[in-house]
């Protein structure tokens, strides 16, 4: 039986793939300056209690470590995701 060779994604393909990443990249970078900046620079006026702590203690301690997990787990499922909507998912 002939082994069939998918065809190659075009170059439209590849320039939506790579504007569609960019633009990942970019929601997800805002995402993660939000949490490490502006939240520790406010962290006076968020002075509100949070599980038990001040808010701005269990961002530092815990929260921003979750967001950041968070942030990477989308990041994977998104770029699968847009791999395989553009044609140009790897075979495993």
């Amino acid at each position: 039986m002939p082994m069939s060779i998918p065809a190659s994604p075009d170059l439209a393909q590849r320039q939506r793939h790579w504007r569609l990443n960019r633009l990942l990249v970019l929601g997800l970078l805002v995402g993660w300056l939000v949490v490490t900046f502006l939240v520790s620079y406010h962290a006076r006026a968020l002075s509100f209690r949070f599980f038990g702590w001040p808010f701005s203690f269990w961002m530092a301690a815990q929260g921003a470590l979750l967001v950041y997990l968070l942030l990477v787990i989308l990041y994977a499922r998104s770029m699968n995701w847009l791999d395989q909507d553009c044609h140009l998912a790897e075979d495993d």
